[in-house]
């Protein structure tokens, strides 16, 4: 069993920035690829970036890339999102979630433990 509490969340001027954190506990985080989703209301779920577990892949979805960077601190059981240069459009909340392996899947389901999410909210 993985527990995953997100943090960071809040309320941010279009431009601006948000650090998020996930600090996972129960299993050994090392062995766990690491994911960020996030869900705006009315819409489903979708893939924000994801990290394997020793670092080298990281994927984003197209929207982020190149305002979004993943990390994780192995040895603080954290995983990081830093979001740069946002827009309303990130607005929704942000699901931190975990699966044993090391491929970074970018779909949903894949996933086996999910956070309680934070919310992020992008002013105009």
């Amino acid at each position: 069993q993985v527990q995953l509490v997100e943090s960071g969340g809040g309320l941010v001027e279009t431009g601006g920035s948000l650090s998020l954190s996930c600090a996972a506990s129960g299993r050994a985080f090392s062995d766990y690829t690491m994911g960020w989703f996030r869900q705006a209301p009315g819409k489903e779920r979708e893939f924000v970036s994801a990290i394997s577990w020793s670092g080298p892949r990281t994927p984003y979805a197209d929207s982020v890339k190149g305002r979004f960077t993943i990390s994780r601190d192995n040895a603080k059981n954290t995983v990081y999102l830093q979001m740069n240069s946002l827009k309303p459009e990130d607005t929704g909340v942000y699901y931190c979630a975990s699966r044993q392996g090391a491929i970074p899947y970018t779909q949903a389901w894949r996933y086996d433990y999910w956070g309680q999410g934070t919310q992020v909210t992008v002013s105009s």
